[in-house]
C-alpha cells in the first residue's frame, strides 16, 4: 500500500505563497522561484498572447499597464482567490520545469496555511488538478518549515517556529512530530506594505503603491532600531494637488508605520505560547523561535520579537526556502509523514 507514496520522477514540493511560488524537485533542490503574479486580458480574463506573463515578467507590469491589461494575484492571504488564474500559473511554472508532456501526471506536495477552510482547500485540489498534477498534498506551512529547517521536530523537546509569509502568518510549537500549538493569523508582508501606504498618505498626503512600499520596506525599514538610521526618497502622486512629487521619509518613520503589524505578530506568538504546557514553554526558554519566510527578513525583527517575547529568536539562514525545502524532506520519506497530510484522492 505505500508503494504508492515512493518518490517518483513526477513529484514537486510547491510553496504556492501569496507573493512568491517556489518549487523544488527531490534530489535537485529549488529550482523555481517567481513572483505569485499573472497578467491577463482584463475582459476575457485570458492570459496575454504567447501565455508567458507570468512571475517576473507580469511582476514588471505590475502598476505600469494599459486600460485591457490587468496584473492579478491569483492567491490572497495564503489561499486561491482567482481559480483561473491559479491554475494557469501553476500550469506555466510546471511546464517550465519539465517542457513537453509528463509521462506520467506529477504529484504535488503544497504547504497551506493553518488557517485554511475546507472550501479553500477544495479550490486549491481543483487548481492543481486542472493544472496538470495526478495528485494533489497539503500540508501545514509551519510543519513543513520546522521541517524544511531542520529543527528537531521529531525529539520530545519543543520546537517553536514563525512563518512570515505574504499574505499569512504561521506560528507553532512541535514536539514528537506534532504541533502541539499553532496560530495562524492573515498578517503578512503584504499588511505591512499596506501599513507604509497609508502612513504616507496620512502624513505626507503622497499616494504610493505597494511596489514602491515593499521596496521602501527593504531598503530603510526595520523592526528595531537601527545603529545608523537611514532616510530614502518615495515618488508618489500628491493626493491634494493630484500631482506627481517626492518626499523623503525616515527609517525611524517606516518602523512607526510597521509597529502595527509587528504587534499583531507578537500577540500571536504569545497565544501561542499560553497554548504550551508548562514543561514545552521551558523548553522555549533555551530553544527559543526560528523566523522564516520572506518577512523574517525585516533588519531587526530577531532583535524586536525577542524583545517583546523574551524569547531567544534567531533567523533561518535561508528563511524564504523553508516551507519548500521540508515539502521535499517529507517527499523524499513520505511514509514517514503520510500521517501529516491531506490528499485530493480524499476528496473523491
Amino acid at each position: 500500500m505505500l508503494a504508492r507514496f515512493f518518490t517518483t520522477a513526477a513529484d514537486f514540493a510547491v510553496d504556492l505563497g501569496t507573493a512568491n511560488t517556489l518549487i523544488g524537485i527531490p534530489g535537485r533542490g529549488v529550482l523555481l522561484a517567481e513572483p505569485s503574479v499573472v497578467a491577463v486580458e482584463a475582459q476575457r480574463r485570458r492570459m496575454l498572447s504567447g501565455r508567458s506573463a507570468v512571475g517576473h515578467l507580469a511582476r514588471q507590469m505590475q502598476g505600469r499597464t494599459p486600460e485591457g491589461i490587468e496584473v492579478v494575484q491569483p492567491l490572497r492571504q495564503g489561499v486561491v482567490a482567482d481559480f483561473e488564474c491559479c491554475e494557469a500559473m501553476l500550469r506555466y511554472f510546471l511546464f517550465k520545469l519539465r517542457p513537453g508532456r509528463f509521462a506520467a501526471r506529477p504529484r504535488l506536495l503544497v504547504g497551506v496555511p493553518g488557517s485554511i477552510t475546507p472550501v479553500e482547500k477544495r479550490a486549491l485540489f481543483n487548481s492543481a488538478l486542472r493544472a496538470g498534477a495526478g495528485q494533489v498534498l497539503l500540508m501545514a506551512e509551519a510543519k513543513a518549515a520546522a521541517i524544511g529547517l531542520g529543527l528537531p521536530v521529531s525529539e520530545p523537546v519543543a520546537s517553536m517556529v514563525c512563518d512570515i509569509g505574504g499574505g499569512t502568518t504561521e506560528i507553532a510549537v512541535l514536539t514528537l512530530g506534532e504541533v502541539a500549538a499553532s496560530q495562524s493569523i492573515r498578517i503578512g508582508g503584504e499588511a505591512m506594505d499596506q501599513a507604509i501606504v497609508d502612513y504616507l498618505r496620512r502624513r505626507y498626503s503622497l499616494q504610493i503603491g505597494l511596489a514602491a512600499a515593499e521596496q521602501l520596506k527593504i531598503d530603510v525599514g526595520s523592526a528595531w532600531p537601527l545603529a545608523q538610521e537611514q532616510t530614502a526618497e518615495v515618488r508618489g502622486v500628491d493626493t491634494v494637488a493630484s500631482l506627481p512629487r517626492k518626499a523623503t521619509v525616515t527609517s525611524e518613520e517606516i518602523r512607526t508605520a510597521l509597529a502595527e503589524p509587528l504587534e499583531q505578530i507578537v500577540e500571536a506568538i504569545r497565544r501561542t505560547i499560553d497554548m504550551c504546557t508548562a514543561e514545552l514553554a521551558a523548553d522555549l526558554v533555551d530553544q527559543g523561535l526560528v523566523l522564516a519566510g520572506g518577512g523574517a527578513l525585516l533588519r531587526g525583527l530577531d532583535q524586536y520579537l525577542t524583545e517583546r517575547t523574551g524569547l531567544p529568536c534567531r533567523v533561518a539562514p535561508e528563511p524564504m526556502e523553508a516551507v519548500v525545502t521540508g515539502a521535499l524532506r517529507c517527499l523524499q520519506n513520505l511514509p514517514r509523514w503520510r500521517h501529516a497530510l491531506e490528499s485530493s484522492d480524499d476528496e473523491a
